[in-house]
Protein backbone atom coordinates (compact mmCIF):
# COMPACT_ATOMS: atom_id res chain seq x y z
CA UNK A 1 0.00 0.00 0.00
CA UNK A 2 1.38 3.31 -0.99
CA UNK A 3 0.33 6.00 1.72
CA UNK A 4 -0.88 9.78 0.99
CA UNK A 5 2.99 10.55 0.30
CA UNK A 6 3.91 8.05 -2.11
CA UNK A 7 5.90 6.05 -0.38
CA UNK A 8 5.41 2.34 0.27
CA UNK A 9 4.25 1.35 3.55
CA UNK A 10 3.91 -2.57 3.15
CA UNK A 11 5.22 -4.47 6.23
CA UNK A 12 5.98 -7.17 3.75
CA UNK A 13 6.80 -7.13 -0.01
CA UNK A 14 7.35 -10.53 -1.76
CA UNK A 15 10.20 -10.83 -4.39
CA UNK A 16 10.24 -12.92 -6.89
CA UNK A 17 13.27 -15.78 -8.26
CA UNK A 18 15.27 -14.34 -10.65
CA UNK A 19 15.67 -17.62 -12.60
CA UNK A 20 11.79 -19.13 -12.68
CA UNK A 21 9.49 -15.24 -11.98
CA UNK A 22 7.25 -17.52 -9.63
CA UNK A 23 7.03 -15.75 -6.05
CA UNK A 24 8.88 -16.70 -3.41
CA UNK A 25 6.96 -16.78 -0.19
CA UNK A 26 7.22 -15.84 3.32
CA UNK A 27 7.97 -19.60 4.63
CA UNK A 28 10.75 -20.46 1.59
CA UNK A 29 13.62 -20.74 4.31
CA UNK A 30 15.72 -21.71 1.67
CA UNK A 31 15.86 -18.78 -0.91
CA UNK A 32 18.71 -16.61 -1.09
CA UNK A 33 19.10 -12.73 -2.66
CA UNK A 34 22.05 -11.42 -2.99
CA UNK A 35 23.93 -8.52 -5.19
CA UNK A 36 26.03 -8.88 -7.52
CA UNK A 37 28.36 -5.80 -7.99
CA UNK A 38 29.57 -4.25 -10.93
CA UNK A 39 32.71 -2.75 -12.29
CA UNK A 40 33.98 -0.91 -14.60
CA UNK A 41 36.42 -1.79 -17.73
CA UNK A 42 39.16 -1.64 -15.24
CA UNK A 43 37.59 -3.88 -12.89
CA UNK A 44 36.73 -1.45 -10.17
CA UNK A 45 34.03 -1.62 -8.48
CA UNK A 46 31.70 1.23 -9.77
CA UNK A 47 29.47 1.03 -5.98
CA UNK A 48 26.49 -0.83 -8.37
CA UNK A 49 25.20 -3.97 -7.95
CA UNK A 50 22.43 -5.85 -9.33
CA UNK A 51 20.30 -8.09 -6.93
CA UNK A 52 19.26 -11.51 -7.69
CA UNK A 53 16.96 -13.94 -5.96
CA UNK A 54 16.63 -17.34 -6.10
CA UNK A 55 13.63 -20.04 -4.74
CA UNK A 56 14.34 -22.53 -2.41
CA UNK A 57 13.26 -25.38 -4.73
CA UNK A 58 15.73 -23.54 -7.74
CA UNK A 59 18.45 -24.35 -5.38
CA UNK A 60 17.31 -27.85 -4.43
CA UNK A 61 17.31 -28.22 -7.88
CA UNK A 62 20.84 -27.22 -7.97
CA UNK A 63 20.38 -25.06 -11.12
CA UNK A 64 21.32 -21.88 -9.36
CA UNK A 65 24.48 -21.24 -10.95
CA UNK A 66 23.64 -21.84 -13.96
CA UNK A 67 20.69 -19.74 -14.17
CA UNK A 68 23.29 -16.77 -12.57
CA UNK A 69 25.46 -17.50 -15.44
CA UNK A 70 22.65 -16.57 -18.05
CA UNK A 71 21.26 -13.51 -15.64
CA UNK A 72 24.34 -12.29 -15.98
CA UNK A 73 25.06 -12.88 -19.65
CA UNK A 74 21.74 -11.58 -20.54
CA UNK A 75 22.36 -8.33 -18.58
CA UNK A 76 25.96 -8.17 -20.36
CA UNK A 77 27.46 -7.88 -16.96
CA UNK A 78 29.42 -11.76 -17.69
CA UNK A 79 30.86 -12.00 -21.26
CA UNK A 80 31.18 -16.03 -22.42
CA UNK A 81 34.80 -17.03 -22.42
CA UNK A 82 36.40 -17.01 -25.47
CA UNK A 83 34.84 -14.11 -26.92
CA UNK A 84 37.27 -11.38 -27.51
CA UNK A 85 36.89 -7.83 -27.78
CA UNK A 86 38.44 -4.71 -28.71
CA UNK A 87 39.52 -3.83 -25.30
CA UNK A 88 40.66 -7.30 -24.04
CA UNK A 89 43.13 -7.62 -27.53
CA UNK A 90 44.74 -4.32 -26.31
CA UNK A 91 45.76 -5.53 -22.91
CA UNK A 92 47.17 -8.72 -24.63
CA UNK A 93 49.16 -6.96 -26.67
Amino acid sequence: MINEEGINVDAYIPRKCSATNQLITAKDHASVQFNVGLVDENGVYTGDYKSVAFAGFQRKKGATDQALNRIMLKENILREKGIETEESKKRVR
